[in-house]
């Protein structure tokens, strides 16, 4: 693996307009088709857990709240390596070098690392994943870290359940560090 890349300083996280998109659906598209539809849930869920770090400190997000240290910024770190893994090595597509080992060092956010390094990092990972799912059919298949065929309709499932499963993890840890509940700000 490549040596750590120099990241910006610790600090709070930008407010939401660091996000991909500023105002994020606040829902799927009613009439939407299939690709279209899961595109668009995954990515109200990938928002939801951006939000869920707006307004912390460095020493919030990396905040150990559990006995094995599940913690905001480690979710986001294992997303990201994710995304990267299933949408895009997984249909043989490039990805970054990743500093770290994703199969041990994925769910925790080393003192070297960044909230902005991390943040930027799942950024990156959602604009490759993005380009993976507009430009492959629903249909076509690609061999995943271990040798299972998968099709891009699989993948984007899958990649949905991750999220909307560490998104719910997410939920408890930021309202047990400052109250703070809902997908969205005012959104229960």
């Amino acid at each position: 693996m490549s040596s750590p890349q120099p990241q910006p300083q610790p600090g709070p996280v930008a407010p939401a307009s660091s996000a991909p998109d500023p105002t994020p659906a606040l829902h799927v598209p009613y009439t939407g088709g299939e690709k279209e539809s899961l595109h668009a849930s995954l990515d109200l869920h990938r928002d939801a857990v951006l939000w869920k770090l707006e307004g912390l400190d460095d020493e919030q997000v990396r905040r150990a709240m559990t006995p094995s240290g599940t913690n905001l910024l480690g979710l986001v770190k294992h997303l990201a390596a994710v995304e990267y893994g299933w949408f895009c090595s997984t249909f043989g597509r490039e990805i970054e070098p990743f500093w770290f080992d994703p199969a041990t060092e994925d769910m925790a956010a080393s003192p070297d690392e960044t909230t902005a390094g991390i943040v930027a990092f799942y950024a990156r990972a959602r604009a490759a994943a993005d380009a993976a799912i507009r430009e492959t059919d629903l249909e076509t298949t690609g061999t995943a870290w271990d040798g299972r065929v998968v099709s891009m309709r699989w993948v984007l499932i899958h990649m949905l359940e991750d999220t909307v499963r560490h998104a719910g993890h997410m939920d408890i840890l930021r309202e047990l560090i400052d109250g703070g509940v809902g997908r969205f700000p005012g959104m229960e």
